[in-house]
């Protein structure tokens, strides 16, 4: 018990690769890849953030600096990142709001006592198929965006 604890512990500190290292967390299931989308749709989000910071900051430079922007971000290139974007969006969402709703109880059970050998409730059925819903409406969110964008 208390090695394991010692190697979660650690393997956050080992940043990316820490993420990515199955073996430290025994089995790489849907809980695991739910928590390192999160991580990466907020990379994503964070950047694709900064660069609307700067794309919106090109009005300031006059019509033809913001209509050139804008032209990039009217390729197909452009518009299937932008889908993308709206699949992080919603994802990232969705599984933060299953997060908070378990740290507050909700949709798990009754908090218990931690006897050994200790099943969290967290890892139930309900809060797996909160996880597969979760990407499945990011899915479908991207879909729509790109029959509007490209239809």
């Amino acid at each position: 018990g208390e090695k394991i604890l010692m190697d979660r512990e650690t393997g956050a500190r080992e940043g990316l690769k820490g993420w990515l290292n199955p073996a430290k967390y025994g089995k790489f299931g849907i809980e695991r890849f739910a928590w390192i989308l999160m991580r990466i749709t907020g990379l994503g989000l964070l950047a694709y953030f900064i660069g609307h910071i700067i794309e919106t900051g090109n009005i300031l430079h006059g019509e033809s600096a913001w209509n050139s922007m804008l032209e990039l971000t009217q390729t197909t290139e452009g518009l299937i990142f932008l889908a993308l974007v709206i699949g992080m969006c919603v994802f990232h969402t969705g599984n933060g709001i299953r997060l908070m709703l378990g740290q507050m109880g909700y949709g798990l059970g009754k908090p218990g006592r931690p006897d050994y050998p200790y099943k969290p409730q967290s890892l139930n059925m309900k809060g797996k198929a909160c996880i597969y819903a979760t990407i499945g409406l990011a899915a479908l969110a991207m879909w729509y965006g790109v029959t509007v964008m490209f239809g």
